[in-house]
């Protein structure tokens, strides 16, 4: 069963009632980020009963040893963590000398939390009766500022509700936290020291190992039904604790408030000894501006977001809700404003997985952000992997490749592979083709030829290098093979020839050496320069050339299909469906042994494939790949479902494409793989936009030129979306039986629809 407890809406997710088992599945889904620092949903006020406490920087991590049974050459030496931060967002709340804590109190009710996607805030209300009789309403609003991102700000009501009262509130900061998934139980974090100057307090404290140097920072006021109060406090603190104790008389049916900002000052961004002196700006600033001017500056800021970024869908709230949750997500994890920094699988919501930077980035999320906001953005990423090739090219070394291969890692923070699974570190090499592939993509979507000349040359060559190497020549098939991987379906390890990797090997060579040629022909420069630096010889393009022209793709004659890899058809072909229920997830029921040993399919595997090079095969070959493929498919991975309900698009089965849809947009919300609890799916959020935007708009790029093919599926009255096509806002609304194109630019594009031009002019509605 999935879980169903989060309200139908528009705009906000919405959790009505308190249940202690869901606590820490909300935690993940209420989660907000401003792309610099983010937070789980944990209570302000101390919580007694299952939790798990989150707040992380961007770009802070520790390398925590590698724990493995023994050690393999060619293994990372470490586990990149993301790391659990000094948390600033407590305050204890004591009423007449009880705690108020809702593991741990007579009663809880209208329990509501509220995150408002719109305009990017964080609510909760209840009423609670304590032990000692008490009743109070509690009411808190908090938020991570956008417009001042290493800010984020709190306002904390309690009511007195059936009699007077002494309330103390004691705002606390804590560096005294761990980890959840520490290897070895290390020690983190090193406080520097504590201190204090009149409402504002901080923390400097340093992550061992990698020295990155953060100040925590709170400032506090106290009002009474709206006056500010002015007032003695009490301060306590230890080597890594503070807080400031307030005690009030409140009357019954009056309102006490705390308002607290807070947040990081990093040594990323500001010199290591001037920490304490920014933060100490930034709390200053944001006490003149006030919490509610800051609230509307947040609003403005996700206005400004959604703009571009909404993609509105008419007749079905589940799905409406649904795509607004992922685009507001992928938008609370990265904003584009750093190069330092990607978009990590669990964003700042969790710590699972490790590492800032998958795959997931250039397969799944340039799409999005190269056409809601602007193809910088993408470069950014691009960019990233670029500094990263030295990196690449010692990961390579390290497993025995020579000559400049480049290997980019699975897991990285900084380059370095941190992954330690060898069936994963040494084997699920089909990474390095996301990376040239996404090279590939932007061009072909920004028309930015650019990017490849001053940088993207020099990658795609130490990718084709490592392809190179890793195939050898089979006499038996008289052609050249990949052995020993693990494809994007991670339910199989070590296997020969998986096609997709395969395929993906032979592509990347054959563009690595189109672009040689390109860029020779109109970069001179750029050429000489390259050639220079990489050694490039006529005999090794010789040698690649060979490699791309004769690789090996398993196939069945009798089904007429690429086979996943050598000896998929050995398997005992059960198909899902006829999988007893009570064995799903496999992966939370079954041994790993027998996982290996059946057919089923983690995600798109051959069909992911068939996603990144569509033009290279039939509509009717698609079908055939999708037949046979999809019903060995668990979908137990984020990113299967959206690349399925692609394909269910493009081969007009819009009620598996809906379902599909469906299954991308809520898998949190609705948590399918039983596992929200630690953390959301960012990366795959990306997969949801595409879902929509590819698969039910049809958006290609073909010929250089916008292409769609719109569908709609019945459930729906209409939905709509926007794409920054190279610099111009096109708006498409499709409805049931014509589409709409709305251009917001200063020049015509034509675009083709169904495969017949149509010409748009600026501000100029077109129907279809």
């Amino acid at each position: 069963m999935n879980q169903d407890y989060i309200q139908p809406n528009n705009w906000s997710i919405i959790e009505e009632g308190f249940d202690a088992d869901r606590i820490k599945s909300s935690e993940s889904i209420f989660s907000i980020g401003n792309g610099a620092m983010g937070q789980r949903a944990n209570f302000e006020e101390h919580y007694s009963g299952k939790t798990f406490q989150g707040s992380y920087i961007a770009g802070v991590y520790y390398p925590d040893k590698t724990r493995v049974g023994w050690w393999k050459n060619g293994y990372p030496e470490y586990f990149a963590k993301v790391l659990n931060a000094p948390n600033w967002i407590g305050i204890k709340v004591i009423i007449n000398g009880e705690s108020l804590d809702l593991a741990n109190c007579k009663e809880v009710k209208n329990f509501r939390r509220e995150l408002n996607m719109k305009e990017g805030w964080l609510s909760r209300s209840f009423e609670i009766t304590l032990h000692n009789f008490i009743e109070v309403k509690v009411e808190t609003t908090r938020f991570l500022s956008l417009e001042m991102d290493e800010l984020g700000a709190i306002r904390y009501n309690v009511t007195l509700l059936n009699n007077d009262a002494q309330v103390v509130f004691a705002p606390y900061l804590d560096a005294g936290i761990t980890n959840e998934d520490s290897n070895w139980d290390d020690k983190f974090w090193n406080t520097l020291n504590v201190n204090f100057e009149d409402e504002q307090a901080f923390i400097v404290s340093h992550t061992m190992k990698t020295e990155f140097h953060v100040c925590t920072a709170m400032q506090t006021q106290v009002s009474l039904n709206g006056t500010v109060l002015k007032q003695e406090k009490t301060i306590n603190d230890t080597i890594d604790y503070i807080e400031f104790q307030y005690n009030n008389h409140v009357n019954k049916g009056d309102t006490i408030t705390l308002t607290k900002f807070g947040g990081y000052t990093v040594d990323r961004n500001h010199d290591k000894n001037e920490l304490v002196s920014v933060a100490k700006k930034t709390l200053t600033k944001a006490s003149q501006i006030g919490f509610e001017k800051l609230l509307e500056l947040q609003k403005e800021s996700w206005a400004k977001i959604w703009k571009m970024a909404d993609i509105t869908i008419k007749g079905d709230v589940k799905a409406q809700q649904g795509i607004r949750f992922n685009i507001f997500q992928l938008n609370q994890t990265y904003l584009g404003k750093d190069a330092r920094l990607n978009i990590g699988p669990k964003g700042f919501t969790g710590e699972k997985y490790g590492g800032s930077t998958y795959w997931d980035t250039e397969a799944y999320c340039i799409p999005f952000y190269m056409s809601t906001k602007d193809q910088e953005v993408a470069r950014k990423l691009l960019t990233y992997r670029y500094h990263h090739l030295e990196k690449a090219i010692e990961n390579a070394a390290k497993l025995g490749f020579t000559n400049g291969a480049a290997l980019y890692p699975m897991v990285t923070m900084n380059g370095e592979e941190c992954h330690n699974e060898w069936e994963i570190t040494f084997e699920e090499i089909h990474r390095n083709g996301a990376i040239a592939f996404a090279i590939y993509n932007y061009h072909r979507y920004t028309g930015d030829y650019s990017y490849i000349p001053e940088k993207g040359l020099e990658v795609l060559i130490g990718i084709a290098r490592f392809w190179h190497q890793r195939a050898n020549f089979s006499t038996a098939q008289n052609k050249y093979v990949i052995l020993g991987v693990t494809g994007p379906n991670e339910y199989e390890n070590n296997v020969n020839n998986n096609f997709y990797t395969n395929y993906l090997a032979k592509w990347c060579i054959d563009y690595a050496l189109e672009n040689i040629d390109k860029v020779k022909e109109h970069y001179d420069s750029d050429y000489t320069r390259i050639m220079n630096k990489a050694k490039l010889s006529k005999a090794e393009l010789q040698e690649w050339k060979k490699v791309a022209d004769n690789m090996y793709f398993p196939y069945s004659e009798q089904h007429d299909v690429y086979l996943q890899q050598d000896g998929f058809l050995d398997k005992e072909l059960i198909t899902v469906a006829n999988l007893d229920k009570s064995q799903r997830p496999i992966n939370q029921k079954w041994s790993w042994d027998k996982i290996l040993r059946s057919p089923y399919i983690k995600q798109a595997d051959t069909l992911q494939g068939f996603y990144f090079f569509e033009d290279h095969f039939t509509n009717e070959e698609l079908e055939r790949h999708f037949d046979f493929y999809e019903p060995f498919t668990v979908h137990e991975s984020s990113l299967s479902p959206c690349v399925h309900s692609i394909q269910a698009a493009k081969l007009d089965r819009m009620d598996q494409a809906y379902t599909f849809y469906l299954r991308t947009s809520r898998l949190d919300l609705d948590d399918y793989n039983h596992e929200v609890e630690e953390g959301l799916h960012i990366t795959s959020m990306a997969g949801t936009w595409m879902s929509i935007v590819e698969g039910f708009g049809g958006m290609r790029i073909k010929n250089d030129t916008l292409s769609f093919v719109p569908k709609i599926p019945n459930q729906w009255d209409g939905y709509s979306f926007k794409v920054n096509f190279r610099n111009q806002i096109l708006k498409v609304n499709v409805a049931q039986g014509s589409t709409k194109f709305e251009l917001i630019g200063t020049e015509e594009l034509k675009i083709f629809v169904n495969n017949k031009e149509v010409l748009i002019k600026p501000n100029n509605l077109v129907s279809v």
